[in-house]
């Protein structure tokens, strides 16, 4: 190995007798924007030579060939530390060997235009996690949980951003609800966006209004698309007093639902849970048709 080292004021050339044929590991730690040179004594046989900005690693082999015509044939010039290459390539797959990769929390897996695909967010004391498998032929791959013996797969969307699955089977559901020690009355927003059941324990105390929206922040209209639906249920508790859901609005609109059996309720029913249920059909931008049925409970 040669190192070459210094200020060098000019561009420099570095020699070597005819007489020697091996490999050479060069190091250029010259300062100063200047080239420097690698060749044999004489001989019409080529050269290596950093570049005046080329401070980096170079393997050669030195060709004495028949002592007239010499060659420095350049075999890599991209020796280097990987944490010093901003831009390493392999030349062939990369086999872990049984061994793992690590990345560093909030790091990604990038496309070949830098664009992230895959980023990666860390837990302290980790113990559950994505196991991916492949599949031979007549099988599904599967993306599944690993690590406790009862563990949850969840797949979260950015915002108001939904969760698309093509055509398929669920063979377990279990929808959101929220139960809640609150006594019908008013008007009550009612947002999708956290559940899809909506239980008030205490009992009604007065004739209500269901708005139906997205939730606080955002509309029914922004979080759903044109020729899309969207079923909810509301159960009410009522006591001695048969109070009912007179109105219904979406996005704080009125609408008027068709309801099963085609007459709108006049009341509740005395000592039961009503059940309400709303399905929502966008039909257009913030056009919607709305389906009800209200149905007893005791």
């Amino acid at each position: 190995m040669i190192e070459f080292t210094g200020s060098i004021t000019g561009n420099q050339i570095v020699t070597i007798p005819l007489d020697v044929q091996t490999f050479y590991f060069l190091r250029n730690s010259t300062s100063g924007a200047y080239t420097v040179q690698f060749k044999y004594t004489s001989g019409s046989g080529s050269s290596f030579t950093f570049s005046a900005t080329n401070k980096g690693d170079a393997l050669v082999f030195a060709s004495a060939d028949d002592g007239t015509n010499p060659k420095i044939l350049t075999i890599d010039t991209g020796l280097t530390e990987v944490v010093q290459d901003t831009s390493p390539q392999l030349g062939g797959n990369l086999d872990t060997n049984s061994q793992n990769i690590l990345i560093d929390d909030a790091h990604f897996i990038a496309d070949e235009s830098g664009n992230e695909q895959i980023i990666f967010q860390t837990t302290a004391s980790a113990v559950n996690e994505v196991e991916i498998t492949n599949a031979a032929t007549g099988n599904a791959p599967i993306i599944g949980s690993s690590g406790e013996t009862n563990v949850d797969l969840n797949l979260t969307p950015k915002g108001i951003g939904r969760v698309t699955l093509g055509a398929g089977k669920i063979e377990q559901l279990a929808e959101k609800a929220t139960i809640s020690a609150t006594a019908a009355t008013g008007t009550i927003n009612y947002d999708v966006v956290t559940q899809a059941v909506l239980y008030y324990t205490s009992a009604a105390t007065g004739n209500f209004t269901v708005n139906i929206r997205g939730d606080g922040s955002n509309t029914l209209n922004n979080i759903m698309d044109t020729g899309e639906s969207i079923t909810v249920a509301f159960l009410v508790t009522c006591t001695g007093s048969a109070y009912y859901n007179n109105a219904v609005t979406i996005d704080g609109s009125s609408v008027t639902p068709e309801w099963q059996g085609g007459t709108a309720p006049s009341g509740g029913n005395a000592n039961s849970i009503d059940v309400y249920t709303y399905t929502i059909f966008k039909t257009g931008n913030a056009a919607f048709t709305a389906l009800a049925a209200q149905t007893q409970f005791a």
